[in-house]
Parts: C-alpha cells; sequence; structure tokens
C-alpha cells in the first residue's frame, strides 16, 4: 500500500472510535425517546403517575350533570308551585331549556334602566335595540313631541328596589315574561328657556312599571326585546 492509503486508514479508524465514544452503543436498556405528544404527566420511581398542572392530554369532557331539583323546588323564591307563573315557567323552559329565571330578572333591570334613561336622553338608537318595533314608535312619537317644543327631560335614577316577574308565558315560538320594577328616581323635563314644565328636580319619586319582554325562542339571538309597558299607581 502507497502512503496515502496508509493516511486515509488511520483516519478512518479515529473517527470510528471518536464517533463510538460520544454516541454509545445499543445494549438494549436503553429509556425510548421523549415524547412531546404524551400526557402531561410525572412518572414516579414506583410507577404511579402523578397528573402535573395543565390540562390532561385527550381526556373527555365530563358528562353535564343532571337537574335532579324537585319539581318543588324548581322556582324557589320567584314562583309557588302550581301557580299560572310557575306553569308558564315550565313552558318556557320546556322551549328553551337555557332559560333562567334569576339570570333574567338581572338582566331586566340592567334593560329597565338603560330604556328609561335613553328615552329621556332621546337615544333612538339604544331604543331600536331593546324595543319591539310597535314599543319604539311609540316611544318615539314621545320624543318627537318633546323635540317640537324644544323640551328636553333630565332623569335619574336613585335605586331600584325590586324587580319580580308576575307572569311568564309560552305562545308557539314566543316565549313572553311580565316584570314588575319599583325605583325611586328624579326627573324632571324643561323647555327652551330652562323653565320646569313638569317634574320636580328635588323630589324623589316612587314608580312602579309594569313591563312585558319577549323573545323568539326557535332564534339564534339571546336577546328579549321590550314588547308591552304599564304603570302600577
Amino acid at each position: 500500500m502507497d502512503i496515502y492509503t496508509i493516511i486515509f486508514l488511520a483516519l478512518a479508524v479515529f473517527i470510528f472510535l471518536r464517533l463510538r465514544s460520544v454516541l454509545g452503543q445499543r445494549t438494549g436498556s436503553e429509556r425510548p425517546p421523549y415524547d412531546r405528544a404524551a400526557p402531561n404527566v410525572l412518572q414516579r420511581d414506583n410507577n404511579n403517575v402523578v397528573p402535573m398542572p395543565g390540562s390532561v392530554i385527550d381526556q373527555p369532557p365530563p358528562l353535564p350533570s343532571k337537574d335532579v331539583t324537585p319539581p318543588s323546588d324548581r322556582w324557589k323564591e320567584i314562583a309557588e308551585p302550581g301557580t299560572a307563573l310557575a306553569q308558564g315557567l315550565d313552558a318556557i323552559v320546556a322551549q328553551d331549556s337555557s332559560f333562567d329565571p334569576r339570570h333574567f330578572i338581572s338582566g331586566a333591570r340592567s334593560a329597565y334602566e338603560m330604556i328609561v334613561l335613553a328615552f329621556a336622553n332621546g337615544d333612538r338608537r339604544a331604543l331600536r335595540d331593546l324595543l319591539s318595533s310597535e314599543v319604539y314608535e311609540s316611544f318615539d312619537a314621545a320624543i318627537k313631541d318633546r323635540e317640537k317644543h324644544e323640551q328636553k327631560t333630565e332623569t335619574r335614577f336613585v335605586s331600584i328596589d325590586k324587580a319580580e316577574i308576575v307572569s311568564a308565558e309560552a305562545r308557539d315560538r314566543s316565549a313572553q315574561v311580565t316584570v314588575r320594577f319599583v325605583s325611586q328616581m328624579i326627573s324632571v323635563t324643561r323647555d327652551k328657556a330652562g323653565t320646569i314644565v313638569d317634574g320636580n328636580p328635588d323630589k324623589v319619586a316612587d314608580i312602579t312599571d309594569i313591563w312585558t319582554f319577549a323573545r323568539d325562542t326557535a332564534s339564534r339571538d339571546p336577546n328579549w326585546k321590550l314588547v308591552g309597558t304599564g304603570s302600577a299607581h
């Protein structure tokens, strides 16, 4: 062999020995490679698996719990069992299982305040989203009359003392819920010169309103709209 062949053989042997020392040998007892897609768990020496913080991969979601509330307690503090109100609430839930009267009352309180203030301020845009077309036309006519006489109304809520459902019913695809609101507010209407034409800015008035809200239970739109108004004296 010539000198170049000897040099190349020596280099090959040297490289092989270096790779062997770095990579090692397989003995059959090596750990399996780390799987990035494996569940987020910690393996103890005694082979007990301890979940780590975070979601568990491929774990099926928990089954929804069934409503085991006795029928007599279903509308506790809202409607007495066997009353027309309780039957109306049952009818609405039969059409819309997501209906929750307690959540509804909370939303109705907010809607009541928003509508009263929007009407006082002549905010037609806000009213259009909250009222049925018939009620909107009635409110719009009253706003136009104020504008015609160049009058402005100032309304301020002192408190909403009570909001309670007084009737409920389901007709075809329509659910209707009537709420009685008891509130205290200050309201005054002034003319162009600032002269008071109605109300008293220094007097808190006790107001009782009876409003009916409705929604199409077959629609994906979850919003309720005001479809009727009335007052109790």
